[in-house]
């Protein structure tokens, strides 16, 4: 390892430590790195948005190409930052009520397709003629109509409507623990790739 990654990794260790000292108490070690993850993360990302947005979007359309209409939205772009003007912060609703506008009309039917209709979809695959895909496929049925039963109130909740209510809570249940067992490995993921990098940090110290 050369004196310049000797140098960096060092700098990594250390403030890897110091957001891990949060573990005993709040410090001032765990600020100074918390505000430094900040503050970088809010500098890269400035310079991605300048370099993957600003420049190839509206300055090379509107001064290499002559796109002209594109000082529109580039100009919706900077009324935007009147935000952080008490005189002028009137002229941010204009902007905001666009971009709100187009992005609910992107966004809405992309999610009806993704979170809607191919959810449903994924429900109506044909149920096959093999045991194990015979198995796995009306186990999504059940697994689907008991979780809808659960959520229609407008009966009582008795008898065998009841029963597959009930089924519905544990399929809810086992989709909750799934996700919130998904997000802990992740963390865990990250946790171990920080610890094995202080390991071999120390041993090309030592």
């Amino acid at each position: 390892m050369s004196g310049a990654e000797l140098l960096w990794n060092g700098a990594a260790a250390f403030f890897t430590l110091c957001i891990f000292s949060f573990l005993y108490k709040d410090n001032p070690f765990y600020r100074l790195a918390e505000h430094l993850v900040v503050g970088v993360s809010a500098g890269y990302f400035a310079i991605i948005l300048i370099f993957n947005g600003l420049i190839p979007k509206l300055y090379n359309p509107v001064f290499l190409q002559g796109k002209l209409h594109y000082i529109v939205p580039g100009f919706l772009g900077i009324l935007m930052w009147t935000r952080f003007s008490r005189k002028w912060s009137w002229l941010s609703r204009y902007s905001i009520a666009i971009y709100m506008g187009v992005a609910t009309g992107v966004v809405i039917p992309l999610y009806m397709y993704t979170h809607v209709l191919r959810q449903a979809e994924a429900t109506m695959e044909p149920i096959g003629f093999s045991s194990q895909q015979l198995f796995n496929n009306l186990l999504v049925v059940i697994g689907v109509l008991s979780a809808l039963i659960y959520f229609f109130f407008s009966k009582a909740h008795k008898g065998f409507f009841g029963a597959v209510s009930k089924i519905g809570i544990l399929v809810l249940m086992v989709g909750f623990g799934a996700g919130f067992g998904l997000t802990v490995m992740g963390r865990i993921s990250l946790l171990v790739d920080r610890i094995i990098f202080l390991r071999d940090y120390i041993s090309e110290l030592f």
